[in-house]
């Protein structure tokens, strides 16, 4: 049978012993960054039970939720994938899996798990963190291309710049449309100057590699654009054997049946 004074008795020596030892009840995440459980406390039956959910942190205002997009949403998505509450994206735009990562990492480190990212759990996950290089914040693709190289401004041209990995369809000076690509390694560099496409091949499979090269154009012996199933799944995390990768398969192949054989490739930093 349940006994008030004999409970509150226990709860009085709990509290005792929690303010002599220096902790808390519910103490917050070790030195380590390990989860600590809360002090656990079991009531006889029948004794009347608090809630465990988490309150609003006062003050905590809200920066990003489901819906939004931008420079601050990619960054958090790259935030998260440092702690690996996220392995999609960066995209910039906050869909219901970054709702869900944001919401897992609330409730590990205690607080209200929303799934909206405010002011309170922006701080926590900026303190865990680094800060993302841009390569991190466009592990996928999605970056801003940069202005073309001089030589890309007259005719058909393919505008491929290394230093901003993106490749620019151009007519007459034109820019009809920009995707994100990738290159090959320093031990199989992909070629830089002005080129031209001399073969077309939709289902192209490497006869070096034995891997499928999609919607191949050919500019500089084996070198190729392609689309890359690889890039499409990794990202910037692999590269490529020489070849001008494209992660996008709706974009490259558009690009496809728009090139020419003839048409003018320029590679350049």
């Amino acid at each position: 049978m349940w006994n008030p004074g004999r409970t509150a008795v226990v709860l009085a020596s709990v509290a005792t012993l929690a303010a002599l030892c220096g902790c808390t009840v519910a103490p917050p995440d070790g030195a380590d960054g390990k989860h600590r459980s809360p002090l656990h406390v079991e009531l006889p039956s029948g004794a009347p039970r608090t809630s465990t959910s988490a309150a609003p942190v006062a003050g905590a205002r809200v920066l990003w939720s489901r819906g939004d997009s931008g420079f601050g949403v990619r960054e958090l998505q790259a935030r998260l994938r440092q702690l690996d509450w996220l392995f999609d994206g960066p995209t910039g735009s906050y869909d219901d899996l970054t709702e869900k990562a944001v919401s897992g990492f609330q409730g590990k480190r205690g607080l209200p798990r929303t799934g909206r990212t405010d002011t309170a759990t922006w701080q926590r996950l900026v303190a865990m963190t680094h800060r993302p290089g841009k390569w991190e914040l466009y592990l996928m693709g999605g970056q801003p291309a940069a202005a073309p190289d001089p030589r890309c401004l007259t005719g058909r041209v393919l505008c491929i710049d290394k230093t901003s990995r993106t490749l620019r369809w151009m007519t007459n000076g034109r820019t009809l449309s920009t995707m994100s690509v990738r290159f090959g390694s320093q031990y199989s560099p992909t070629r830089e100057g002005v080129f031209h496409v001399y073969w077309k091949s939709r289902h192209h499979v490497s006869t070096l590699y034995d891997s499928p090269m999609p919607y191949a154009l050919f500019f500089s012996g084996g070198q190729a654009v392609h689309y890359s199933y690889d890039f499409a799944a990794r990202g910037y995390a692999g590269g490529s054997h020489g070849c001008v990768n494209v992660r996008d398969e709706q974009a490259i192949a558009a690009l496809f049946a728009q090139v020419r054989v003839g048409d003018k490739v320029v590679v350049s930093w």
